[in-house]
C-alpha cells in the first residue's frame, strides 16, 4: 500500500533516552522538552515516574514538568509502572500514562519476577487511576522481535501481547525491538500478523539501532502503513544488554527519512538537530545521529 501522508513521532529522548545516559540537570531537561516542542513534536515523553533508587536519572519528574512552558496542544506522556507513578503523573498534569510490558516470559521473568499475564494484571489500579481522570493509557511491548535471554520471539507471542494490552484499555501499543536485532523480512512477518487481527492505527513501532537497522525497519513499517514512530533525538540511550551499541533511533534521521518520501510530520529539522546538539553538549557526547553531525558540519 502506499505511505501514510502523515506520520505522528512521539519523542523519547527525554525519558527512555536520558534514563540511560548520565544524570543531568533539572533546568536542561527543561530547556530539551521546550526545544523539541519549540522543532514542532506534538507528543512527547516529560519523564518518568518511577524508584529513584533504580532510575535516579528520572527522580525530577515532576519538577521537570512542572518547568515547562510547551504549547498547549503538545501532548505530554510520563511512564507510570504502578500506582504510585501514576498519581504522581496525575498530580504532574500530563494527559497520557504509559506502561510497559514483555512479549518474551523470559524477559519479564529476569526483569519483574511475573509472567506477561501478571505483569499486565500489575497495571489494574493504574488504568483504574486513569480510566477516572480521563487519562490516556499507551502500551510498550518489550523484545517484539528478540530478546536478550531467550533468543528469538515468535510473531504469535506479540499478538497475544498487544490483544491483552488493547482489550485492558490502551488506546495504541508501541512494538518495542528491545535489542534491535529486528530485520525488514522479521518486520514484515510481525506485522502482517499483527495487522490481519489488529486495525493499523492501533500500532506504532519503537525500533533500536544496534545492528544499524532501524531505518530500514522503519521504512518497511512504512510501506505496510503504520503512521507512528518513536524515536529519540540525537539518538539518545544506550542498548543496556549490548555494551556501547546504539540505542534509539535518532528522531533527525527518521525525520530526515519521511522527509525524502514526501510524508509529511511538521518538525522542523534544524531545530529539532539543535535541541540535539544542546542536551549533548550537556552530556559531553556527539549525537548519534548521522544526519545531525551532518547538519552540524554544515554550521560550522
Amino acid at each position: 500500500m502506499a505511505y501514510p501522508e502523515m506520520v505522528r513521532i512521539v519523542e523519547v529522548g527525554a525519558r527512555d533516552g536520558l534514563q540511560n545516559e548520565q544524570s543531568v540537570s533539572t533546568a536542561q531537561k527543561i530547556a530539551l522538552i521546550d526545544a523539541l516542542a519549540g522543532a514542532g513534536l506534538k507528543n512527547i515523553e516529560a519523564g518518568a515516574f518511577v524508584s529513584p533508587k533504580w532510575v535516579p536519572q528520572m527522580a525530577d519528574s515532576l519538577d521537570v514538568i512542572a518547568g515547562l512552558s510547551v504549547p498547549s496542544d503538545v501532548e505530554l506522556s510520563a511512564l507510570t509502572p504502578n500506582v504510585k507513578g501514576a498519581e504522581l503523573a496525575l498530580q504532574s498534569g500530563v494527559k497520557e500514562f504509559a506502561i510497559f510490558t514483555a512479549a518474551s516470559e523470559a524477559f519479564t521473568q529476569k526483569n519483574i519476577n511475573c509472567s506477561i499475564s501478571e505483569s499486565i494484571e500489575r497495571f489494574i489500579p493504574v488504568m483504574e487511576l486513569a480510566k477516572a481522570n480521563n487519562i490516556r493509557v499507551r502500551g510498550y511491548v518489550s523484545c517484539v522481535v528478540g530478546c536478550p535471554y531467550q533468543g528469538e520471539v515468535q510473531p504469535e507471542q506479540v499478538l497475544d501481547v498487544c490483544k491483552q494490552l488493547l482489550a485492558f484499555g490502551c488506546y495504541e501499543v508501541s512494538l518495542g525491538d528491545t535489542i534491535g536485532v529486528g530485520t525488514p523480512n522479521k518486520v514484515q512477518n510481525l506485522l502482517s500478523l499483527l495487522l490481519a487481527n489488529i486495525p493499523r492505527d492501533k500500532l506504532a513501532v519503537h525500533f533500536h539501532d544496534t545492528y544499524g537497522q532501524a531505518l530500514a525497519n522503519i521504512h518497511k513499517a512504512l510501506e505496510m502503513g503504520i503512521s507512528v514512530i518513536d524515536s529519540a533525538v540525537a539518538g539518545l540511550g544506550g542498548c543496556p544488554y549490548a555494551k556501547g551499541a546504539s540505542g534509539n533511533v535518532a528522531t533527525e534521521d527518521v525525520v530526515y527519512l519521511l522527509e525524502g518520501l514526501g510524508i509529511y510530520t511538521g518538525i522542523d529539522l534544524e531545530r529539532l538537530a539543535r535541541a540535539g546538539w544542546q542536551i549533548c553538549d550537556a552530556l559531553n557526547k556527539a549525537p548519534v545521529s548521522k544526519v545531525s553531525l551532518a547538519l552540524k558540519s554544515q554550521c560550522a
